[in-house]
């Protein structure tokens, strides 16, 4: 497929998808967004951890917030800086502010993480296919962060509603598949 419909066919398939979840009942999407929580904290992987990456929802993401205040994980969250991702420590009672694209993000003076403390990194997607590939916002912030030496091992989990789990994405030859996949229904290993 030539490079111009292959962009066209992501930048529609992302439209779509936004689309549709945005177009959720908050009530549907609070219902779906308790049942990942639910089928997250029964996941060994998220048990084992201790320091978790995580993302604060936007444009009606599945929302973990519920989890934050469990204070047996530290929690990390990213800030945009420049091209990559900085992930500071937060708490609940910390201070947010908007950031780029309007995210909500931890202040910049809040501690930052180590790679080499993190655990697990539950990651935000537009979409996840069967293969563990990801549809994101089309910035490549994960994409450069999960291409990374420092990251490349982590473990990760895709976060999606189930409408956006598909057979298959439009991939790219750096894209890096996911490890896991969670949506409402349940976790599924990507090996």
């Amino acid at each position: 497929m030539d490079t111009v419909n292959h962009q066209l066919n992501k930048a529609q398939l992302r439209r779509t998808l936004l689309k549709k979840r945005q177009s959720m009942s908050i009530w549907e999407w609070r219902e779906k967004s308790d049942r990942i929580c639910f089928h997250l904290q029964n996941s060994t992987l998220f048990n084992q951890a201790k320091t978790i990456l995580a993302y604060f929802s936007f444009r009606q993401e599945p929302d973990l917030s519920p989890l934050f205040t469990n204070t047996k994980y530290r929690w990390g969250f990213p800030r945009c800086v420049n091209q990559s991702l900085s992930w500071h420590i937060w708490q609940i009672d910390d201070s947010v502010q908007s950031g780029a694209y309007g995210i909500t993000e931890p202040h910049p003076d809040a501690p930052t993480l180590d790679p080499k403390e993190v655990d697990l990194i539950l990651t935000p997607s537009v979409a996840c296919d069967y293969q563990g590939y990801r549809l994101g916002y089309g910035g490549g912030y994960y994409d450069r962060l999960l291409s990374s030496p420092e990251w490349l091992t982590k473990p990760t989990i895709g976060i999606v509603f189930d409408f956006a789990y598909l057979p298959q994405l439009p991939i790219e030859p750096w894209d890096k598949p996911l490890k896991n996949i969670l949506t409402e229904t349940g976790l599924t290993p990507q090996d």
